[in-house]
């Protein structure tokens, strides 16, 4: 039984039943492309089967390095970028506690940009920590991770001596070729396989995401049983309406043939910051092809109200919304009575900040609703490790529909190749 639910009410003021229910037969038609491994870019479906599939020896490995590295580790630095720690940052954030490190220890993430202050920072707040490098990567020469990888393992080789290295590094990438593969061979660091079936973008649920999340201290059993979970409930139900993430994909392209060429995703979590850059890079890198695709964008309200809040209220009317709703509260902080009540707050004295949230939710809602912006919404009951299994499988199956819908390959990103040619040229790459 799945606890995500979508909700659609706020989007039929600007759609019809009957144009939804156009789409059942080529909704149906594209599960089965996916399932059969018949579309386009069927070659990279290997997330498909990932949640019900994946082997309990690498679980249990898994389990048994995360605990290795967590014991002799005050900080393990993720080394990857886009779809190599996206995805774990996501659940890593989403989950740990807002100003405590959480049960496992201190993550911090390289390799992801090439600001040369940040790299020179954490090179200096390493110089005090023990520390690991969990570094993803499936050629090993992507220019980022592989920057801030030679740093950090020339660090890790200062501190600890060359001999000592391979017990605080792990690699994961290709199974067989690749620079960082040939590295890791020939210093005996301990690797994981990044499935040749499975995108970046789509590889949470393999060691990519997996190891770094388990080094965090998350259950990783709970999050595959979250995204196995949602994983049957949508393999059961054919259907567009019985199939929420068909529904979704149907819902968004319904609305971008309507002119709604932004989507914003919206949470009132802040934890939930990194499943939206996660989110757009899925959607993002999926589906911006061909001069096509939604332009996946994010605000966390209720801060970016004050800020972002009146665009989307009374700015071009191109934008939809999809507001992720969680129904938890751990803090359950009651607002206190004050009798002078000089900031007029004694309306809502009593009242836990979870239900304020709740009201400034449902608020903007019919505000936007009503100014022209369509809400899709996603509840889930709280954000814990199953449920946020069962979002991100969510996602890669609406994603992959969605592109199927569009028109393109969800799985091929050729577009990110024009900035390396013309940063190799620069650069004065052999051979550039």
């Amino acid at each position: 039984m799945v606890k995500l639910s979508l909700k659609y009410q706020q989007v039929l003021p600007f759609i019809s039943a009957d144009e939804i229910s156009i789409f059942e037969r080529e909704a149906s038609l594209h599960l089965n492309n996916i399932y059969n491994r018949k579309g386009r870019g069927n070659d990279f479906l290997g997330w498909v089967d990932l949640p019900g599939s994946l082997d309990e020896d690498i679980i249990t490995r898994m389990e048994s390095d995360a605990k290795r590295l967590a014991e002799h580790s005050d900080v393990v630095v993720i080394t990857g970028i886009g779809g190599s720690y996206l995805g774990a940052r996501a659940v890593i954030e989403a989950l740990k506690p807002a100003f405590e490190n959480g049960p496992g220890p201190e993550i911090v993430y390289a390799g992801h940009h090439l600001d040369e202050q940040y790299h020179a920072q954490l090179l200096r707040y390493l110089e005090s920590k023990d520390f690991s490098v969990i570094v993803i990567s499936k050629s090993g020469t992507t220019t980022e991770p592989a920057v801030a990888f030679r740093l950090l393992r020339d660090k890790l080789e200062a501190r600890y001596g060359k001999s000592a290295v391979a017990g605080r590094i792990i690699a994961i990438t290709d199974a067989s070729k690749g620079a960082l593969k040939q590295l890791a061979t020939e210093h005996s660091y301990p690797t994981y396989d990044i499935p040749d079936d499975v995108g970046g973008r789509y590889s949470v649920l393999t060691p990519v995401g997996l190891l770094p999340i388990a080094v965090a201290g998350v259950d990783i059993r709970e999050l595959i049983r979250g995204a196995a979970n949602m994983s049957a409930h949508l393999g059961e139900n054919n259907s567009l309406m019985n199939n929420q993430a068909a529904l979704y994909a149907v819902l968004r392209n319904i609305l971008y043939n309507k002119g709604k060429t932004v989507e914003i995703l919206t949470s009132y979590k802040p934890s939930l910051h990194y499943l939206t850059e996660w989110w757009k890079q899925l959607f993002g890198e999926s589906e911006g092809k061909e001069g096509k695709g939604i332009f996946p964008a994010g605000v966390t309200f209720t801060t970016d109200l004050h800020s972002m809040g009146q665009y989307i209220q009374d700015g071009v009317r191109n934008l939809f919304e999809t507001v992720i709703i969680s129904g938890d509260s751990s803090g359950k902080i009651a607002i206190p009575e004050d009798p002078d009540d000089l900031d007029g707050l004694n309306y809502i004295a009593g009242e836990s900040m979870a239900y304020v949230n709740s009201m400034a939710a449902k608020g903007t809602m019919m505000a936007h609703v009503e100014g022209g912006v369509p809400n899709i919404e996603i509840h889930i009951p709280g954000v814990k490790a199953d449920t946020l299994g069962e979002l991100i499988y969510f996602f890669e199956m609406s994603c992959a529909i969605s592109g199927y819908i569009l028109g393109v390959n969800p799985f091929d990103q050729p577009g990110v190749e024009a900035y390396k040619k013309n940063m190799f040229r620069l650069l004065g790459k052999p051979g550039s």
